[in-house]
């Protein structure tokens, strides 16, 4: 089973689609878009060309455990998505993703340009690493 996890933002967004074992990351992408019904779109071009049976939304909740306004835009796009799509969304809490997926590209040589371009998608991916790990453990 494929599964999508993406790492939703603002104006990029970042997409990462398991193998067709639902055990490793394979495809990764960056969705470059302001408008939550663009995104939508195009994550459902996505889902149709590789076969995508599941979804899992990066959710950002503060460090503290709170949610504040990013959470809220997370909450609109999985409703967003459930009604676009009709397969199951999974909130999956995303805290340090992004400061992670930095620090891997900065130790791989990356330069601030280079990160920019894929941090989204690596962020993706460390959410579906992340997920797939807790499917395998429960």
């Amino acid at each position: 089973m494929r599964i999508m996890a993406i790492d939703y933002g603002d104006a990029h967004t970042g997409i990462a689609i398991s193998d067709p074992t639902g055990f490793l990351a394979g495809y990764t992408t960056v969705i470059n878009a302001y408008r939550p019904e663009a995104v939508a779109d195009r994550i459902c071009a996505l889902i149709a060309e590789h076969g995508v049976e599941e979804l899992v939304l990066g959710h950002p909740i503060n460090m503290d455990g709170s949610r504040g306004p990013r959470s809220e835009k997370a909450q609109a796009m999985k409703a967003l998505l459930e009604q676009r799509t009709s397969l199951p969304v999974v909130l999956w809490d995303e805290r340090r993703t992004t400061i992670d997926a930095h620090q891997i590209l900065f130790n791989s040589g990356k330069n601030a340009k280079q990160r920019k371009k894929v941090v989204d998608a690596v962020a993706a991916s460390l959410i579906l690493e992340g997920y797939l790990t807790f499917k395998k453990s429960h």
